[in-house]
């Protein structure tokens, strides 16, 4: 089982759906991967600061499969925004998962009050350029953030990696990234702990299309044109949110499960604009 694929604006193809290995690591974490990989996942999303960049690159070896049929996505600590500093740790992270190139390379956090997340930029740049990675993104940019990258270098990211589960809906990032060509991606999609997937909205349409309340929050993220990348440690998990392209929510269903929005929705208070990886 595969997912779909899509083309984003450089003209790379990347799988609607991946895997997220925040907090996978170690030998449980290599069998889970694994697992994942076995499942038919495609995309795997990790990050230096996940401290999953290892788990990953092995499990990739370790798999048997090319590693050309992978789409592989780590990403920028904040501390590593000047521009050198930026270009050697994509080198550290190349070296350290055993890959010669990255598929997706993003910027984790603007960090505005820093001021240095243009510089991160141009070194990505620099290092598409080199052949080190394929396709550049930025992850939890905000739209201010998005214009002085691309008004200050001429290049789009390909990727916004940003918050997305049903009590933080993003209807206004969604349009800003549409309007801009970027594709859109979710992280924590299905939200932290499982309140969202008990909230009867979504376990009656899982009644309804006989599938899980995971499914259901995933194929609502699918039918919004939003990248989804679930977590799961779990064999049976890992298959079903992978199950989730024989069904359409109609647009109504899309608008309740919208409705669950809360002010106060998102995780740990993340704001953009205030976030700093690094106290």
């Amino acid at each position: 089982m595969k997912a779909p694929l899509l083309t984003m604006n450089d003209g790379h193809e990347i799988p609607t759906i991946g895997l997220g290995t925040y907090q996978i690591r170690g030998g449980s974490g290599l069998d889970q991967v694994l697992t994942a990989i076995q499942s038919g996942y495609r995309l795997l999303d990790t990050s230096t600061n996940y401290d999953s960049e290892g788990v990953v690159g092995e499990a990739i070896r370790r798999s048997g499969i090319p590693r050309s049929e992978f789409f592989v996505t780590t990403k920028l600590p904040g501390k590593y925004h000047h521009y050198e500093d930026a270009l050697s740790m994509i080198q550290e992270s190349l070296f350290r998962m055993g890959l010669e190139y990255f598929d997706l390379y993003l910027i984790h956090w603007p960090l505005p009050k820093r001021g240095l997340y243009v510089e991160a930029w141009e070194a990505l740049i620099r290092a598409q350029k080199l052949g080190l990675i394929r396709s550049i993104g930025v992850s939890n940019f905000e739209p201010e953030h998005l214009d002085k990258i691309i008004d200050k270098t001429g290049v789009t990211p390909a990727v916004n990696q940003i918050e997305i589960h049903p009590y933080w809906v993003q209807k206004r990032m969604l349009e800003e990234n549409k309007k801009r060509g970027i594709l859109t991606e979710a992280w924590s999609p299905m939200g932290r702990g499982n309140d969202a997937l008990q909230e009867p909205i979504i376990t009656e349409l899982a009644t309804k299309y006989k599938k899980t309340s995971g499914q259901i929050v995933l194929r609502w993220h699918i039918d919004r044109g939003i990248l989804p990348i679930p977590k799961s440690r779990d064999f049976i998990h890992q298959r079903e949110n992978l199950n989730i392209f024989d069904f359409e929510l109609t647009q109504e269903e899309i608008e309740q499960i919208n409705s669950l929005e809360k002010s106060d929705g998102r995780i740990d208070n993340q704001d953009p604009n205030e976030y700093e990886e690094f106290e």
